[in-house]
């Protein structure tokens, strides 16, 4: 039993285990941008929940860009609204 016997017996695991360690700080860092919560913008602030359209406001921005008339803008409004 001379001092190689250890490796076959299990302490390969901290070794490796610091280095996997190791690896996912320099990730954190360098990669992901420093350490700050994934809530967080780059800046500090907290991130904004991204809203989602009501039929309604596509209704508008349709009207808007001039895909639709104003009779058809008006009578889906009401469709949507009933």
């Amino acid at each position: 039993m001379g001092p190689g016997y250890f490796w076959w017996g299990g302490m390969w695991i901290f070794p490796t285990l610091m280095m996997v360690i190791f690896l996912v700080v320099l990730y954190v860092i360098f990669v992901r941008g420093g350490f700050r919560p994934p809530w967080l913008e780059r800046n500090g602030h907290l991130k904004k929940r991204e809203t989602s359209e009501t039929a309604l406001d596509i209704l508008k921005k349709r009207y808007a860009k001039g895909d639709i008339s104003l009779a058809e803008f008006e009578q889906m409004k009401r469709t949507i609204e009933a």
